[in-house]
């Protein structure tokens, strides 16, 4: 069972992970293409800045009671995105840092009234807003290991694996064989991430899935 306050603790933990990955990336290494098929790692990082500021909409949201959507389109995401990605390093840092440290701050003033106020996320389902800390811990988990700068599924929490594992199967719900193997290794089959030893029913390889990019 995920409750708020773990959600928040996953926050501040995968932001941690981000941080440390973002911290050993020079110019050449942050050029240098990520886990996710087409993306760079400063792909990741510019998602992820601006997926923190697009969070931080929907706490305010909540806070004021006048619709922020998350973007202003999803042609706009991707717009920004790409920008973010022909910054040079040092720019992609600064704006992950700030956009993390206002997230937090948001995070953290939101009262159990405003935690309940309901939202609509980017794919346009309406949740309260204390879904939000999920939806930030899954991004900065998984694209953690994006980054592939050595953290893998096994370094995150099983406690959000399950929980991870849980969202994704309901998500790919009747598209998912039945399959084995390490439940860290399980998670980023899944989530369609590199993975080692997963097979189907019969001890055959499992079947790689895509990307599962709804973080």
């Amino acid at each position: 069972m995920r409750d708020l306050p773990t959600a928040l603790a996953w926050v501040a933990e995968g932001t941690a992970l981000c941080r440390r990955a973002v911290a050993g990336l020079d110019e050449a290494a942050y050029g240098e293409p990520s886990l996710l098929p087409g993306w760079s790692r400063k792909h990741v990082v510019a998602h992820l800045a601006g997926n923190a500021e697009a969070i931080g909409n929907l706490l305010r949201w909540a806070r004021t009671g006048e619709p922020t959507p998350m973007y202003s389109s999803p042609e706009q995401r991707t717009a920004d995105i790409e920008a973010g990605a022909k910054l040079p390093g040092a720019r992609v840092t600064t704006w992950f840092e700030r956009s993390a440290r206002a997230l937090d701050g948001a995070l953290a003033s939101m009262t159990d009234e405003q935690w309940r106020a309901e939202v609509v996320t980017a794919q346009g389902r309406t949740v309260p807003a204390s879904e939000t800390a999920w939806m930030r811990s899954r991004e900065v988990m998984v694209h953690a290991v994006d980054l592939d700068t050595g953290i893998s599924f096994a370094d995150l929490p099983p406690e959000f694996l399950s929980a991870l594992r849980e969202d994704i199967l309901t998500k790919r719900a009747g598209t998912v064989p039945r399959i084995d193997g390490d439940p860290a290794e399980v998670t980023a089959y899944l989530a369609g991430r590199p993975y080692k030893g997963v097979t189907a029913e019969d001890g055959s390889p499992a079947e790689w899935l895509p990307p599962w990019r709804e973080l």
